[in-house]
């Protein structure tokens, strides 16, 4: 006999749906009733209005959407956790507005909101919770600090060889998914595929001298050159019906187009080019060097980052390949006055910020005390007073980066496949970062515990 039918069996069956009464202090039910959700609608309206082209269809469940965004902003997960949490978890059905109903949107209508709402709808979503912080005096909006930091891409080590075969890969994988056309292409390429497989892993297994793997290199860049010249014929094909394969396979040739030319540079001068690219399908990415000892050089992209006095954080996005610090030195105070209204009373930027061209600059747009370090032998014009809070309020800024950059929130090597996935993902932790202090400071107003 197995050990359920040796045990008496319940008289009634137990319920698959067992009432609950969610603690009011949790977390996510303070944040449900701190949150405006009426004005939160508005602003997802306004973008969706700008990026649909027709309304036809059934309505989405924006008070749902909404709330799985910030649910997912507050701790980092994946668009299948975010659906089975809000399916079985009482309190995240509750900041869904759910729990009067049992439908629960699924991983991909999640993501397709996510996709719609891109990195502008998270910064709009952002801009919210900080104009309700500044309401309830948790942010003071007349100190800023500004800063910038890298956002790494969960891309592998950039070398010719694993770009070459990263775009081989690719190629090889499209092709399959095209018509007619595209299989040709992939048989008139099979031979040229088979022997740079057969290269590249004799260059991994056997080049060890520089000479050697430099001549592994060019014969592998004339064979993806060839390669190469056949997609682009293809791609000039009448018959070639546009479509995302196709599209897909324009990118892959642009980014060869630019990628040859470097490798080739590489090899005859013995220095990378500026520009070089770092991924065959996030092109737009660029090193950064960063100078720290065990990482001289990150890639991904470069944020500047704001923070106001109380601890919240905004950002314009990422920067260009020529973004720097003197430049956001000046973009920080202009973005501060087009999101506040007015310039801010003390600003406080390193030394990379640093010039009196940039220090004059910023005192015309309205700002009394600058503290941008000075450089060399240059003397701050601040108080003993005024000079104590910079420094405290430029520490402070480190910190808040570093917390952006927990494994809690999701900016740091994001799980995405496109810039600008990687753009929306560094918003959403900065939403959520700033989410989260808020319910901590209206408890701590409250002078209640938060649970959950």
């Amino acid at each position: 006999m197995s050990a359920r039918t040796r045990r008496q069996l319940e008289l009634f069956g137990r319920s698959t749906t067992p009432p609950i009464s969610l603690d009011p202090n949790h977390r996510l039910v303070r944040m449900t009733a701190e949150l405006d959700w009426a004005q939160l609608m508005e602003i997802v309206e306004e973008i969706r209005a700008t990026k649909l082209k027709s309304r036809a269809g059934r309505k989405p469940h924006l008070r749902a959407l909404i709330g799985a965004v910030i649910f997912m902003a507050t701790r980092r997960m994946t668009y299948r956790e975010a659906e089975d949490q809000i399916r079985h978890y009482g309190p995240a059905r509750y900041l869904c507005g759910l729990t009067e109903c049992n439908w629960t949107p699924d991983f991909t209508t999640i993501q397709d909101f996510v996709q719609l709402l891109g990195d502008e709808g998270m910064r709009r979503l952002n801009e919210y919770v900080l104009g309700r912080a500044v309401e309830e005096s948790f942010a003071d909006p007349s100190v800023l600090v500004a800063d910038t930091t890298a956002q790494e891409a969960a891309i592998p080590y950039p070398n010719e060889v694993g770009l070459m075969t990263s775009f081989i890969t690719a190629l090889t994988a499209t092709c399959h998914k095209g018509g007619r056309v595209l299989r040709d292409l992939l048989a008139t390429t099979q031979s040229d595929v088979a022997v740079f497989a057969r290269k590249a892993r004799e260059y991994r297994l056997f080049a060890k001298s520089k000479e050697v793997r430099n001549r592994a290199v060019g014969r592998l860049s004339r064979i993806a050159a060839r390669i190469h010249k056949k997609l682009g014929k293809v791609l000039e094909a009448d018959d070639l019906e546009p479509s995302h394969v196709t599209r897909k396979l324009a990118q892959l040739h642009l980014t060869m187009d630019k990628l040859l030319p470097q490798i080739r540079s590489w090899l005859s001068t013995g220095r990378v080019s500026k520009g070089k690219i770092i991924s065959m399908h996030c092109p737009e990415l660029y090193s950064i060097v960063r100078g720290k000892i065990g990482k001289k050089v990150e890639f991904g992209l470069k944020w500047g980052i704001l923070r106001v006095a109380g601890g919240y954080l905004w950002s314009r996005g990422p920067g260009t390949k020529n973004f720097n610090d003197k430049n956001h030195a000046l973009e920080a105070v202009k973005d501060h006055v087009s999101l506040f209204g007015r310039a801010p009373r003390i600003y406080a930027y390193d030394r990379g910020g640093y010039s009196p061209n940039n220090v004059l600059k910023i005192k015309e747009r309205g700002v009394k005390q600058v503290g941008v370090a000075p450089t060399g032998r240059s003397r701050s014009t601040l108080g003993p007073r005024i000079k104590k809070r910079v420094i405290q309020e430029r520490c402070r800024i480190e910190g808040s980066i570093g917390a952006l950059k927990r494994s809690r929130y999701d900016f740091h090597r994001p799980s995405a496949k496109s810039t600008k996935m990687i753009a929306t993902c560094g918003q959403r932790a900065i939403l959520g970062l700033n989410l989260n202090k808020l319910i901590r400071d209206c408890a701590r107003r409250d002078e209640t515990a938060l649970v959950g």
